[in-house]
């Protein structure tokens, strides 16, 4: 998929042509996340309050910015490797991990919290905003490519089958078919080609659309932070350190080579790179702690690579094209 010609998406105000970067908007990240870990610390919240928002995100939010952008898109089989570099990250990691963890002697429980949480990104309610503010709108159209393509049916399919596999449990079939097809996001996905191939929204639509997914940025943001936490042990440290190696570095530098060697190129090689790098997802980590894949190390993982992602994504950004 790529910007159709005459609906091309609008650039985000920026401070540097070449990137996109928008300081507003990266700084607006950073202090929504600064107060969701302050007001869990510090202000004693409601015990629903990060459900909740949580619950506005996934039904509400995330499905409103997606049925928006995809419209302005149209399909390109060279962009497919937005969706396949994220099944990349997941299958490289199910492999690593499987053959590190079997050297290392780790528990079946550990391997499969490592492929969970370092093999899926957060690509939606951190990618989203991260890379609006290092890329513009035009960026973040790609992104969803990305997301729901890519990152969301690996969590759904792929997930799935860690978790039961390595919890001792069996996966079933229909029950993964259902995950997928009724999740809101995905329905927005079909629902936006559909509108699409129709001719788009109408402006007022659009710009309505356009408001109610605005609330994303912030309310994610906020209930990362609400949720962060870190505590690394001792017995912690080769497990986490191999899994932020893995997500930050490496993978995404792996994701960069196989889309030149593919002939890949500027913004969708960019966007495929940075969601690749993204921080670990959040979902991922839950479906860890109900399946009892090693919580200490899937919520450290997910601690650690949250804040150093906000470091290590712009520098992404910073050297690719």
């Amino acid at each position: 998929m790529a910007p159709a010609g005459p609906r091309t998406i609008a650039a985000a105000p920026s401070l540097d042509a070449r990137s996109g970067f928008c300081v507003e908007s990266f700084l607006l990240l950073l202090v929504c996340l600064a107060l969701g870990m302050l007001i869990a610390r510090y202000a004693h919240p409601p015990i629903g309050l990060a459900p909740g928002l949580n619950w506005w995100l996934i039904n509400i939010a995330l499905p409103a910015m997606v049925v928006q952008l995809v419209p302005r898109l149209h399909f390109d089989l060279h962009l497919l490797y937005l969706a396949m570099s994220q099944w990349l990250v997941f299958v490289a990691a199910w492999l690593l991990f499987a053959g590190l963890g079997r050297r290392l002697q780790w528990s079946r429980a550990r391997i499969g919290a490592l492929t969970l949480v370092a093999g899926l990104g957060n690509t939606s309610f951190i990618g989203y905003p991260l890379i609006e503010a290092l890329r513009g709108q035009e960026g973040l159209a790609y992104a969803v490519i990305a997301d729901q393509g890519g990152c969301f049916i690996a969590l759904a399919v792929g997930g799935i089958i860690v978790a039961s596999v390595y919890s001792g449990q069996k996966p079933h079939p229909a029950q993964i078919v259902r995950r997928v097809l009724m999740f809101p996001a995905f329905v927005a996905l079909v629902s936006g080609i559909i509108i699409g191939a129709l001719g788009g929204w109408p402006p007022l639509a659009d710009a309505l659309l356009g408001r109610i997914a605005g609330t994303l940025t912030p309310i994610a943001l906020f209930v990362v932070g609400l949720r962060f936490r870190l505590h690394l042990g001792r017995d912690q440290i080769s497990a986490v350190g191999g899994g932020l190696l893995y997500k930050l570095v490496l993978i995404p530098a792996v994701v960069l080579g196989i889309g030149a060697l593919l002939r890949m190129h500027g913004l969708p090689l960019t966007i495929a790179v940075l969601q690749a790098a993204m921080a670990p997802m959040v979902s991922a980590t839950i479906l860890a702690d109900q399946y009892k894949l090693d919580p200490p190390v899937a919520n450290t993982l997910l601690g650690a690579g949250t804040l150093l992602a906000f470091i290590t994504v712009p520098l992404w950004n910073f050297v690719l094209p």
